[in-house]
């Protein structure tokens, strides 16, 4: 591992103004504030299709989501924030975990994109629970493949008035709260890694 715990960084939605990706930015600045080293990216830049065993067969892991494995694999943490959608996480989002758990080869360990990650979580929505149904499926599905995921989390309601024009919280404590999540990340990694 390097000097720096190495946190990925991503929203479960392709949208362009999406809530989602304003809500990570501000956890990766409370993670890079407690010397983390961040990378943040957008998985529309990692178009995958639908996962399908036959093609994975044909054609091995499509390049894109072989980008996105390697990320994984080259950091120690991560930071999610998950838009809902009926209640559980978008297929964006399964869809990209999906195909980061597929084997890579003989040498490579099951599970290599995830084992022994801490993860932290957060959400955005419109309604009144703000994603908190989608972070519960989240929260399980991690948890099953090798991720801790840590206890904090937090679900913004009513996104859609919840930003200023500069991609912050209009609530202080609020963003307070989100840069913890990220900053609790990177210190619960500088203490295993101690």
């Amino acid at each position: 591992m390097s000097a720096k715990p190495k946190i990925l960084a991503f929203a479960g939605s392709a949208r362009a103004d999406s809530f989602n990706k304003k809500l990570v930015k501000i956890a990766a600045a409370g993670a890079t504030k407690a010397g983390a080293e961040v990378t943040l990216i957008d998985l529309k830049r990692y178009p995958m299709p639908i996962y399908d065993g036959d093609l994975e067969q044909a054609n091995g892991i499509p390049e894109p989501a072989a980008k996105f494995k390697k990320l994984m694999i080259e950091h120690d943490g991560l930071l999610i924030s998950s838009p809902e959608y009926n209640s559980s996480i978008s297929a964006l989002l399964k869809n990209a975990i999906d195909w980061a758990s597929r084997p890579g080869g003989e040498q490579e360990p099951p599970l290599a994109a995830f084992n022994d990650k801490v993860a932290g979580l957060m959400a955005a929505s419109p309604g009144a629970l703000g994603g908190l149904r989608g972070l519960v499926h989240l929260r399980a599905i991690l948890g099953n493949i090798n991720v801790l995921v840590l206890p904090g989390q937090r679900a913004v309601s009513k996104a859609h008035e919840a930003f200023n024009e500069d991609g912050s919280l209009k609530d202080a404590k609020l963003q307070e709260a989100i840069e913890g999540i990220g900053a609790k990340v990177a210190k619960t990694l500088a203490k295993l890694r101690s």
